[in-house]
């Protein structure tokens, strides 16, 4: 038992033995491995230099090769940022053999001369044969300027570029630029590159920068003078992954004539710049955010989000908040309350208040108020109820979402500044300004939040501008519209305050955008902008802030114009006379696009219309009547209209289409009335196949206002 004991130590003894003798051994081998990468790179030569003065000079390198960065789409699925590849055409003179060298010169700087027109082709050549004979040089480029993919697949048929045993040395650097078809229209929300760390800096590029940039590659890349890294063949260690593609909520359609009415005003009243934001009610969704900035005389650009980042004194579209916060404390029915605002002048604690329509309002309801968007008002109704109560108006105020960001997924929100009793700003008046509208900072996006609950029933929804984020067609993140569970105030609030904005459109200070088709609702806000520490007069920061259609509201939409100018009366540079029709211009495409929220108009069509056989082109009509035998049309019109009566006889009467009115086009193909209507403005819909028997608006005049037609075919 001793034996086996002490021969089973041994052995276990003799197994450690070996494991250290194997260990030294490898420790030595790897320090010999390591003594001989560093002779190797810094002490053997070859031809004289080192191995580590090649590697510094012209030698190959592991180096990242950048991925195609993804794409950012509409909500329609249009394109408005991609990138695209462009490439530095380059010749490294010493990777051809002599003889195909020689042979292929003169064909290479002939092309070169006559495709790229920077040199002349003994230029060229010159150019070429030098570096071929230098010591130190070796590569160039051979245009100054990048070319397209076209271009370069062109070129790869070139001598030296295209695929020869003998020849080579003709290579491709390749970059992506990144290109927006609809720009300038929304620049500065698809946002940018820097075209040194082909990162995102602003817009949407900058805030999902992580997911559009991609994966970069690693592939063989040879760095010669002048600091270049020309690619070594076409396989890569690593291949690049390209970038995730972002899908947002912006339609161009309604960009586009965002952009358009904002401009036009801005150009009228020579304003500093301008925002105007559109969104659905029920989702958040952006369809259109359009920031210009007035750049000369007549110039107008994207090159600052207002939206997102521009805060101000909002003005008048704050006593909506206040009248909120009163109801919600009081349960008062606004139409029974009153105040009396005397002749438009108030002194207010060494402080005059005015309303904006000289000679004052007199005694007016709470509802009137906010219709008439008095200061005087609001102010005596703030002292009648929250004199005592600071801090319950303020808690309103955090109630009512405005006290923070919106938490929009796009990078730059500024947060909003609304003072409370711990700031060293505030004074005993502090609350009373703030009631409309001022001593305080709020961006343009969230007073629309704000408009947008009331709009949705008192449900706060987070703005969002992407939708989506996919890899090819595969979704990977899918972003949901976010609702709060828990309405911003009672509902009776909500009924009280949509009949007043209602009221600010149809008999307030907005009552001139008011349309006969459907209602808006909304609210003026009018702010003396602060300079130097002073609100100064005639600076004014004006807003219309409101939803529509509002018995069914589904979108919401603020518009801000920063110091209009005008000569004429003061009211001209108000927000009713400035921001108000920019608001009710946009509304009225947007209406006259979306066939959805439209009344619907009593399909029309004229008398005995059911007699009428064949509609169209005169000439057309007559090659048809020719071949059947019929009578043919009297050429006195370009269109003309068949019935048939008596047996079969055709009767053709001439058929007006050239007035503004809409046309009868009972009896055409479809061809005929898509000309004619789409020639006219006119969005065509259309069902059925064959003639057109009915169309939703009727011949005559426009009295809907709808651009948008359907066509009924048989």
């Amino acid at each position: 038992m001793k034996n086996e004991v002490e021969s089973g130590q041994n052995n276990k003894k003799a197994l450690i033995n070996r494991a250290r003798l194997v260990g030294w051994m490898l420790f030595l081998l790897a320090i010999m491995v390591f003594v001989k990468l560093i002779r190797v790179q810094y002490y053997d030569t070859f031809k004289g230099k080192t191995w580590a003065e090649y590697s510094e000079k012209n030698d190959l390198k592991l180096d990242t090769i950048p991925a195609m960065r993804g794409n950012i789409y509409a909500s329609d699925k249009s394109l408005l940022a991609t990138s695209l590849p462009y490439y530095y055409v380059g010749f490294d003179t010493k990777v051809a053999d002599s003889a195909y060298f020689y042979n292929h010169i003169d064909e290479l700087a002939s092309l070169l001369a006559k495709n790229f027109k920077e040199n002349t082709a003994e230029g060229y050549k010159s150019k070429i044969m030098r570096y071929r004979v230098s010591k130190s040089k070796r590569y160039l480029r051979l245009k100054s300027k990048e070319i397209t993919h076209l271009e370069r697949e062109r070129l790869k048929k070139w001598p030296f570029f295209a695929k020869d045993r003998k020849g080579g040395g003709g290579k491709f650097e390749t970059i992506y630029k990144r290109y927006k078809p609809f720009s300038p229209m929304a620049d500065r929300t698809i946002g940018g590159i820097d075209p040194k760390s082909g990162r995102g800096y602003i817009g949407l590029e900058a805030s999902f920068d992580k997911q559009l940039e991609g994966r970069p590659g690693i592939g063989w890349v040879e760095k010669v003078e002048g600091g270049l890294k020309i690619p070594v063949g076409d396989a890569l260690n690593v291949q690049p992954a390209a970038g995730r593609d972002i899908y947002t909520t912006l339609d161009m359609n309604y960009q586009e004539r965002t952009e358009i009415a904002l401009r036009r005003k801005l150009l009228e009243m020579d304003a500093d710049f301008g925002s105007v934001i559109i969104m659905e009610v029920a989702t958040g969704e952006i369809k259109a955010m359009a920031n210009l900035t007035k750049r000369g005389p007549g110039k107008y650009e994207e090159v600052f989000n207002y939206a997102l980042a521009g805060s101000n004194d909002p003005g008048s579209t704050f006593k909506l908040a206040t009248m909120m916060a009163l109801l919600e404390e009081t349960h008062m029915d606004p139409d029974q309350v009153t105040v009396n605002t005397g002749d438009g002048a108030m002194k207010f604690r060494n402080h005059i208040i005015r309303d904006a329509h000289r000679g004052g309002f007199g005694t007016i309801t709470a509802s009137q108020v906010l219709e008439k968007s008095s200061n005087i008002g609001i102010v005596q109704l703030m002292q009648r109820y929250f004199a005592n109560k600071p801090d319950k108006y303020l808690s309103y105020l955090k109630q009512f979402h405005l006290t923070q960001p919106t938490g929009i997924h796009m990078k730059g929100e500024k947060p909003p500044l609304i003072r409370d009793r711990k700031s060293k700003q505030w004074s005993s008046y502090s609350m009373y300004f703030m009631a409309h509208g001022y001593e305080m900072q709020m961006t343009p996006l969230q007073t629309l939040a704000f408009y947008n609950a009331v709009a949705n029933n008192g449900y706060w929804v987070r703005p969002m501008i992407v939708r989506e984020i996919r890899n090819a067609e595969e979704i990977e993140d899918k972003i949901p519209p976010y609702v709060e569970e828990k309405p911003i105030c009672s509902p009776e609030t909500i009924r009280k305050v949509k009949k007043m904005l209602e009221g600010v459109v149809n008999a307030g200070l907005a009552k001139h955008i008011k349309s006969d088709l459907y209602q808006i609702a909304g609210k003026t806000g009018t702010a003396r902008k602060l300079i130097n520490g002073v609100y100064t007069e005639g600076k004014n920061y004006t807003s219309f802030a409101g939803y529509f259609p509002a018995d069914k509201p589904k979108y919401s939409c603020i518009v801000i114009i920063d110091n209009p100018k005008s000569t004429g009366a003061d009211y001209t540079r108000y927000a009713g006379s400035v921001a108000a029709p920019v608001f009710k211009e946009v509304a009225d495409r947007i209406y006259a696009y979306d066939v959805a929220i439209q009344k619907p108009v009593r399909d029309s069509v004229p008398e005995k219309s059911e007699d009428v056989k064949w509609a169209g082109i005169t000439n057309d009509l007559n090659v048809i009547s020719k071949t059947l035998n019929m009578t043919p049309a009297p050429e006195e019109s370009e269109y003309a209209a068949a019935s048939l009566y008596k047996k079969g006889k055709t009767k053709w009467n001439p058929r007006e289409v050239d007035s503004r009115d809409v046309p009868n086009l009972q009896g055409m193909s479809m061809r005929d009335a898509l000309y004619l209507m789409e020639n006219k403005g006119f969005r065509v819909t259309f069902k059925g196949s064959g003639k057109v028997v009915e169309q939703s608006i009727p011949p005559g005049s426009n009295k809907s206002g709808s651009k948008t037609i359907l066509l009924t075919l048989q």
